[in-house]
C-alpha cells in the first residue's frame, strides 16, 4: 500500500506540535481492521490534543482524530469484509492510538461499528462522537425518567457540536428546549434547530444560594465549572443532568443540598468506552428516533488541508456546530 497523508501530533522540546506527514500502514498502530477514510470530524478533544491546550494525548507521536468513517480496506477479523462501510469513534483513537486524521486508519476490530443502513459516511461524521455523546446523554436521561411532560430541558454551551445536536434531537422528541449561549449573534440559529427559548449567558445571573429557583427538569452540560454548579442549584425535584464536557472547567464546586433535598441526579456520560451492545444501539437510534433533523445546517464540510485552521478556531471558541473533515478525494 502506498504512502498516505496523516495529521500527526508530536512532542518537540517539551511543546506539542502538529503537522501533516506521509506514512505507511505498517507505521500505524496495530489492529485487525484497516479503514480507508472518507470523513473525520473535529471535536473539542481533538483541538485540545492537537494544539497542546489540554493534556489529553497519552503518547507521542500520534495521529490525531477521535472519529473516522469509511470502508474496510483490509480485515483480519471475520466480522468485517473489504468494502464494508464502517464507523470508529472514541476508545483510544487519536489519544494513544493513531486516529482518524489520516487517509488510512488501522484499529482493533472490537472498536468498529457497521455503518447503519440509511446513514452516509458524511452523516456519520457530522454526528460523530459529539452526536453520539448527545444521543447517549438523552438515552440515559430518559432511562432516569425524563420525558417531555417533565418540564423544560436546558442546554448550555449551545452552539458547540454536542450541544447543538442535543438541541435538535431533544426538540424532535417533543421537549421544550432552552438554549444558553455566550454568542448573542447565534440566537436565530439555535431557534432554527429547535430551541424554544434562547438565553444570553452574558445576561445570566446565577446567584449564590445552595438552592435557587427550580427551573429545569433536565439539563445537558458541556461546560463544567460554575455553569454546572449553577445547574445543580436550579434543577426541579428529581431533575436529571447529563454531564458531557468541561469546556469551562474540570472543577465542580457545589453542595449536597440539590441531591438530598431535590433528588437531583448528576449523570456522567462516558462516550469513550461504551460497551459495544449499547454503542450499536445508540448508533441505530441515530438513524431512527434520534436522527438529527437539521444535520446539514449544523455540519460544515472542511477540506483536509484546512484542518489546522479549524482546530485553532475550536480552541478559540470561534467555531460552531460540527466541522466534518473530508479525507477522501
Amino acid at each position: 500500500m502506498e504512502k498516505f497523508k496523516a495529521y500527526r501530533i508530536f512532542n518537540e522540546e517539551g511543546k506539542t506540535r502538529s503537522r501533516f506527514v506521509e506514512m505507511g500502514v505498517d507505521e500505524l498502530d496495530a489492529g485487525e481492521v484497516v479503514i480507508r477514510s472518507a470523513y473525520s470530524s473535529v471535536n473539542f478533544k481533538d483541538a485540545l490534543a492537537a494544539t497542546g491546550a489540554g493534556k489529553v494525548i497519552r503518547r507521542f507521536p500520534c495521529v490525531g482524530g477521535i472519529d473516522v468513517a469509511g470502508t474496510v480496506a483490509k480485515s483480519g477479523d471475520s466480522r468485517f469484509r473489504e468494502g464494508d462501510p464502517v464507523i470508529c469513534t472514541s476508545y483510544d483513537l487519536g489519544v494513544s492510538h493513531d486516529g482518524g486524521f489520516a487517509e488510512y486508519v488501522r484499529v482493533p476490530a472490537d472498536w468498529v461499528v457497521p455503518l447503519p443502513k440509511g446513514m452516509t459516511p458524511f452523516d456519520a461524521m457530522a454526528i460523530g462522537t459529539a452526536g453520539y455523546t448527545a444521543a447517549l446523554g438523552i438515552h440515559i436521561m430518559e432511562q432516569n425518567d425524563l420525558t417531555p411532560a417533565s418540564g423544560k430541558v436546558v442546554v448550555n454551551g449551545a452552539t458547540g457540536g454536542v450541544a447543538s445536536l442535543a438541541i435538535d434531537m431533544l426538540a424532535a422528541r417533543g421537549y421544550h428546549v432552552v438554549a444558553i449561549t455566550g454568542k448573542d449573534s447565534e440566537h436565530e440559529f439555535l431557534k432554527k434547530i429547535g430551541a424554544a427559548e434562547v438565553i444570553s449567558r452574558n445576561k445570566l445571573e446565577m446567584g449564590t444560594r445552595p438552592l435557587e429557583k427550580p427551573l429545569w427538569a433536565g439539563a445537558v452540560d458541556s461546560l463544567g465549572g460554575e455553569p454546572l454548579a449553577w445547574l445543580t442549584r436550579t434543577m426541579q425535584q428529581n431533575g436529571v443532568i447529563a454531564s458531557i464536557g468541561n469546556a469551562a472547567s474540570g472543577e465542580l464546586h457545589t453542595t449536597v443540598f440539590p441531591f438530598i433535598l431535590r433528588g437531583v441526579r448528576l449523570l456522567g456520560i462516558d462516550s469513550g468506552y461504551t460497551a459495544m451492545p449499547l454503542r450499536r444501539r445508540i448508533w441505530e437510534r441515530l438513524v431512527g428516533d434520534l436522527k438529527p433533523r437539521h444535520l446539514h445546517s449544523i455540519a460544515h464540510t472542511v477540506e483536509f488541508n484546512n484542518l489546522p485552521d479549524i482546530l485553532d478556531k475550536v480552541i478559540k471558541a470561534q467555531a460552531k456546530g460540527r466541522n466534518v473533515i473530508k479525507i477522501a478525494g
